[in-house]
């Protein structure tokens, strides 16, 4: 599944071609993804200008006056800028078509989902949707630091990788960040999150921002489907201190990496560099 850093990518790489620019059509291939796609979208989108594109968690929202798509790349998902006459394969299932812009000619952005787990939603004017409604901060803004995540951790006995990964607490700290980010703090992902220190929540806060941070112009992990929306896979991956390294010698030590499952996911950690 694309993560914060790879949704970041998308919507850096796609902005420049929608700001600023009118919907002359949307297509829909089909009326559903993981969920009905709301009739507004069709109804209400074509005329109108995308005054912005906002990335809020793992969501992508197009704003223009009327309301704002919102969508979600889920497990999948891709977004492309592409000419109008690019042939339509078979995932490919809308196609929100531009007007002319100042410095290329007409483009349709396409969503293409092979596992249909994505979305396509709509938000009106001056709402939050109920999938946004209730997200922690970003964690790439002021919001977020080591207070907020001491505050929130006392008295709780789930493990500190876990808490880190609840998007009410913080949003877009995936699992292969999460377990990064605790690696470069020294933290061990099964310590009750309540146990954890003011000072190393303060590490763990400035390394999650310098990871993501990294990825973010890195391009992303790109593990399994993922790709940039040029078409180029993310390097990040490459850099992975312990994540999918199991068995494997830590970089730091020599320790092997050990892996655990934590909430269903795998969590990967060295027993000597992280306390």
């Amino acid at each position: 599944m694309p993560e914060l850093p790879e949704v970041e990518t998308t919507r850096r790489g796609i902005e420049p071609h929608l700001a600023g620019r009118r919907v002359t059509a949307v297509t829909l291939r089909r009326a559903d993804l993981r969920w009905p796609i709301p009739r507004e979208v069709s109804a209400l989108l074509p005329g109108q200008r995308i005054e912005a594109v906002e990335r809020r968690a793992k969501y992508l929202l197009l704003h223009t006056q009327v309301g704002s798509a919102l969508l979600h790349l889920g497990m999948s998902g891709m977004l492309r800028v592409l000419p109008p006459d690019t042939p339509v394969g078979p995932h490919d299932h809308v196609d929100i078509a531009l007007a002319r812009g100042t410095h290329e000619g007409p483009r349709v952005l396409r969503f293409t989902d092979p596992r249909r787990f994505g979305c396509l939603l709509w938000q009106p004017p001056g709402t939050t949707h109920e999938l946004l409604a209730k997200l922690g901060p970003e964690p790439l803004t002021d919001a977020f630091d080591g207070d907020l995540l001491w505050h929130l951790s006392r008295g709780r006995s789930a493990a500190v990788k876990l808490f880190l990964m609840d998007n009410a607490i913080v949003v877009g700290v995936g699992n292969i960040y999460a377990s990064e980010a605790l690696f470069a703090a020294g933290i061990d992902p099964r310590r009750e999150a309540g146990s954890v220190s003011r000072a190393r929540y303060a590490r763990l806060a400035a390394e999650v921002k310098r990871i993501l941070a990294w990825a973010i112009e890195r391009g992303g992990t790109t593990l399994r489907d993922f790709l940039n929306p040029d078409g180029a896979p993310g390097y990040f991956f490459r850099e992975l201190m312990v994540y999918g390294r199991a068995g494997e010698l830590c970089k730091v030590c020599g320790t092997p990496i050990r892996q655990v499952t934590l909430g269903q996911r795998s969590t990967f950690w060295c027993q000597r560099c992280q306390r």
